[in-house]
């Protein structure tokens, strides 16, 4: 008969062992998490939950939503994998992403690989599944046009913005066709605000790590823009037009709530776009203007779904 002490001691090891492997595996799924970037898709999920409500007709569909919310989330998160695993070895030279878990070597190049193909595979199918073929078909182009596109041109040409607004802006639309099996005129104007949305957005980001981005050979500001006053133009030009192009829809309209909570909303958005031009190019105004920008869009969203 065996020892009960011995089995106790036997025992001892496996159990001390389990924390340390609980740990391990913990810390493992917080890099494939953290490869997903779940800061971007919060925005991507709320642009393709407007995009789902405008593009309604008839009744809510709870079910719906949700559907299209995971299927995009799927594709998104796949393509932020896939994003990272190409531009592993240039992230290793930012200072803002060299601790991400490809560059640091907590996960290999095949874990990613795999991961994100893995992700990216199961968004398209199960959109075109429990959606339909349209939003399934427009959210595969959105990966494609973004991997294959916007992320090589970033370390070719400063136009590489304007392209990934194509990208950028098409989460509107796979919500509307999940919503409608359709993309209408109403639609790419909710397309429009989103694509002119992203130049205050990433040009702020492009001025506040513009050393870190030169450091690894992208180039998302012109080279000859050394004081950074086209850049700072450009921002307050594209804001500009943001704001008009979202209240173009109350000319015409005898009510005028719309028009104003519009133009508060932009005025918020340019007058932090102005004390950034009138700057210099600070770091910290091109940071305000960044967290402005992400206080705008959701406002203007829900301006747009209460004006339905």
């Amino acid at each position: 008969m065996a020892n009960p002490s011995k089995i106790g001691n036997m025992a001892t090891p496996n159990v001390m062992a389990n924390p340390t492997a609980l740990q391990t595996l913990s810390s493992k799924l917080a890099d494939y998490y953290t490869l997903t970037k779940p800061e971007v898709n919060l925005l991507i999920l709320m642009t393709t939950s407007a995009g789902y409500y405008l593009g309604l007709r008839g009744p809510f569909h709870f079910a719906g939503l949700v559907n299209t919310l995971i299927g995009t989330l799927l594709v998104a998160s796949g393509t932020a994998t896939l994003n990272q695993w190409m531009e592993r070895s240039w992230d290793a030279r930012m200072r803002r992403t060299a601790n991400r878990p490809l560059p640091s070597g907590r996960l290999s190049s095949r874990e990613a690989f795999l991961f994100g193909s893995f992700l990216s595979l199961a968004g398209g199918l199960y959109l075109a599944l429990l959606v339909n073929p349209l939003a399934s078909l427009l959210a595969v182009s959105t990966l494609l046009s973004y991997l294959l596109v916007y992320t090589p041109l970033k370390r070719r040409t400063p136009l590489c913005t304007m392209l990934g607004a194509f990208p950028g802006a098409m989460p509107t639309l796979i919500g509307w066709a999940g919503a409608s099996n359709a993309v209408s005129g109403q639609a790419m104007f909710l397309f429009a605000v989103l694509f002119l949305w992203q130049f205050p957005h990433f040009l702020a980001i492009a001025l506040m790590y513009r050393e870190d981005y030169e450091r690894a050979g992208y180039k998302m500001l012109p080279r000859f823009d050394l004081d950074s006053c086209f850049t700072r133009g450009e921002i307050v030009a594209f804001t500009l037009a943001l704001i008009i192009t979202t209240v173009m829809p109350a000319v015409g309209r005898t009510g005028t709530g719309y028009a104003l909570c519009m133009l508060l909303a932009g005025g918020f958005l340019l007058y932090h776009s102005l004390k950034l031009a009138n700057s210099g190019g600070s770091r910290v105004m091109a940071s305000r203007l960044l967290h402005a920008s992400v206080i705008y869009l959701p406002v203007v969203l829900t301006i747009m779904a209460i004006g339905k």
